[in-house]
């Protein structure tokens, strides 16, 4: 648990720092120039942000920059493809997926939650404190909290007919493995419960496709579903997603290579895709 509150409070010490990186990209500042914005030592934030990132404050910076999301679209394209012709619902075994996802039939899903136990709590993670919620067929929520606003009443929009019980420590244990550093993660699928129309869970499922350290396009996801006009209709159905971060919706940017627009702030976008990048890089 302490390790877990030393992870939040490094996100919450260096998202500054990587907002105003976001803005100094073309600069390119060195350490000394993060470290003074940063209001620590040269050394002091050196350790800091290495601890959370894995790598250096320099080499995360080439992560950030519109040129190297360029690139790594252009590598996804192929890998989207590659899912595209077995199948996006299988496309999970590509690249070792951990997370099975299990959408709910219609009947069910017009019920509202009626019959379904979830248990909840918040909990700091990597990238800021996150609630979770659980039930016996898998994670049905992960919404990061933005401004300390989220609760109960956040479940009851998806799921308005269910039964909620605060269970902290239920959840606590699959905090732990979502959020576990990507070199370690844990093989075992972790299940999913989801609700939404045929076309969101389509959408859902494509973006499972997308391993860690990838970026894609809308309207490369509305290709890869054989859909190439539907673009806007995706970026729709990416806002709807309650499972923040299992179901990487925070992967898809615009095709210039800017990492904008994000359910839960461009901030936390910036970090995890740039996070993704430097593991799957360093391992």
């Amino acid at each position: 648990m302490l390790r877990d509150m030393d992870q939040s409070r490094d996100y919450q010490r260096i998202t500054r720092t990587i907002t105003w990186l976001q803005s100094q990209t073309a600069a390119q500042p060195d350490l000394a120039d993060m470290a003074r914005h940063a209001g620590l030592s040269t050394a002091h934030f050196q350790r800091l942000f290495t601890r959370w990132a894995g790598v250096s404050p320099k080499r995360f910076l080439q992560f950030l920059t519109v040129e190297d999301a360029k690139r790594r679209l252009g590598d996804t394209r192929n890998t989207l493809d590659l899912a595209a012709d077995v199948g996006l619902s299988g496309s999970g075994r590509l690249h070792d997926l951990f997370v099975a996802m299990e959408a709910m039939s219609p009947g069910e899903a017009r019920l509202g939650g009626a019959g379904l136990d979830i248990r909840y709590g918040t909990h700091n993670t990597r990238f800021g404190p996150a609630l979770i919620g659980t039930t016996a067929r898998g994670v049905c929520a992960l919404h990061f909290i933005n401004d300390g606003c989220a609760g109960p009443e956040v479940l009851r929009k998806t799921w308005p007919q269910a039964r909620l019980q605060h269970d902290p420590a239920a959840t606590a244990v699959i905090a732990r493995r979502i959020f576990a550093p990507l070199a370690v993660a844990p093989r075992r699928p972790l299940s999913l419960l989801v609700k939404g129309t045929n076309f969101q869970i389509q959408v859902w499922r494509a973006l499972l496709a997308l391993p860690a350290g990838a970026v894609t396009t809308y309207g490369d996801l509305a290709r890869a579903l054989d859909m190439p006009a539907a673009a806007r209709a995706v970026g729709t159905a990416i806002g709807t997603n309650a499972i923040a971060y299992l179901i990487p919706c925070h992967r898809v940017i615009r095709a210039t290579g800017t990492l904008t627009g994000y359910r839960w702030g461009p901030e936390r976008k910036a970090a995890m895709l740039a996070w993704e990048a430097a593991q799957s890089v360093e391992r």
